[in-house]
């Protein structure tokens, strides 16, 4: 006998691909000999532990400001953070935002990171068709599916989401056009970290609005900010906030602190026109667990008002030098095998296609990094690029000489010792 399980039970049942791959990580990896090039942490040496330390001293010693820091919170948020996540918007420029772009946009708080939020809009949405890039991020259009929405993938070109392909699938779906949910995309694509531009940015905004006027309903478009503020390339232009060319109310923004200050604080945030879907992810929170933890939420605020601005420095600062030493080392080791490469001006990630190479797990070159038949050798983590394209996509087979790179764990020396094993691999 078992019990009885919903259809995103059954469908959970079997781990992932990134769920086998987090757990291996977690109970094997040897800490300092082997190489993570997959799983997407950042580098420890961009967490700031010292200034950790003292926000949680200045919030437990100020409970004026810090009100009730080790209590319940609200469902909405911390006030102090609300205010820090857009004063930070404001004086950083974060997307071109002024105080004016801001007024009549509502900022609230997930309960656990940006990924709590990704994951609210599954219970408050409807179940249709979610208009996506392809490659994708393959973690959340893995859950979308289970939870049972289906995932219209749409290849890039240096722009984003193509939008001659977009607009011919779209008229492919006939009637069904009727079913998209919603359209998702990340501004600094994981993993291919193509940078979606400005124009590309408002143009799908304007694909969203008409099909929303078509159909007499909204059609929310949420752009994934989650590596915006690791813009390190000085050549690459600044990005420009959709939120304030939006004549509908449907752009929403998902930020997160993360990238910059620490994963551990699990501080995700939805900016956007407020109304009853935010009225509904704020209700999802409160089911969730209440509110984010307090006193983490009152941390990020103090770090917020106080060390931001040279933390975000620091951080691209040490990424733009990796990703320099990285993209020189990618060409000097491989690039006579790849087709491509995309990446490396901001986020932390390279996306490589081979010409030949398959990279999927189980093979050859998959095996020999992977498990190593010398203990003496590192095994060496990726990410499959057959993960990260979906599986019914126009990518399905490319994705097979895919994979995603990701520089922000270790150190550029051992980065470049994996790419020289990668090089002996394909040999």
């Amino acid at each position: 006998m078992n019990v009885r399980l919903s259809s995103y039970g059954s469908a959970s049942t079997q781990p992932s691909p990134v769920n086998r791959m987090m757990a291996a990580f977690a109970h094997d990896f040897r800490d300092g000999f082997d190489i993570n090039l997959g799983v997407g942490y950042v580098n420890e040496k961009t967490i700031p532990v010292p200034l950790m330390t003292e926000a949680l001293r200045a919030v437990s010693a100020d409970p004026a400001t810090y009100r009730q820091a080790f209590n319940y919170g609200g469902p909405t948020g911390s006030p102090n953070l609300i205010r820090s996540i857009r004063q930070f918007l404001v004086n950083q420029r974060i997307g071109g935002l002024d105080a004016a772009a801001l007024e009549n946009k509502r900022l609230v708080i997930g309960p656990c990171g940006a990924t709590s939020v990704l994951d609210a809009l599954t219970e408050i949405l409807p179940r249709g068709i979610v208009v996506t890039s392809d490659p994708n991020y393959y973690i959340y259009a893995d859950t979308l599916e289970r939870k049972g929405f289906r995932i219209l993938a749409i290849p890039e070109d240096a722009e984003g989401i193509d939008l001659d392909i977009l607009e011919r699938e779209l008229h492919a779906l006939g009637d069904a056009v009727n079913d998209i949910s919603f359209f998702y995309t990340v501004t600094v694509n994981n993993p291919s970290c193509t940078i979606l531009s400005n124009a590309r940015r408002l143009a799908l905004l304007d694909v969203a609005t008409r099909l929303s006027r078509q159909q007499n309903r909204q059609i929310p478009i949420f752009y994934d900010l989650a590596y915006e503020l690791l813009l390190h390339d000085p050549a690459a232009p600044p990005f420009v906030s959709a939120l304030p060319a939006d004549p509908l109310g449907i752009a929403y923004e998902i930020g997160t602190l993360s990238k910059v200050l620490a994963p551990g604080l699990r501080i995700g945030y939805l900016l956007g026109p407020d109304g009853p879907f935010l009225n509904a992810m704020v209700q999802k929170t409160s089911d969730t667990g209440f509110s984010a933890p307090l006193f983490v939420q009152e941390m990020a605020s103090w770090l917020l008002d106080h060390h931001v601005a040279a933390q975000l420095q620091a951080v691209n600062a040490g990424y733009r030098a990796k990703a320099v030493a990285v993209s020189a080392a990618i060409q000097e080791h491989l690039g006579a095998h790849l087709a491509d490469c995309i990446g490396g001006a901001a986020g932390f990630y390279f996306y490589l296609t081979f010409r030949e190479t398959r990279t999927e797990p189980g093979s050859p070159f998959f095996d020999r990094l992977a498990h190593p038949a010398d203990p003496a050798q590192p095994k060496v983590i990726y990410i499959p690029g057959q993960y990260c394209v979906h599986p019914r996509g126009r990518l399905a087979e490319t994705g097979l000489r895919q994979l995603r790179l990701s520089y922000g764990f270790e150190d550029a020396p051992r980065i470049v010792h994996a790419l020289a094993l990668m090089r002996a691999a394909i040999r």
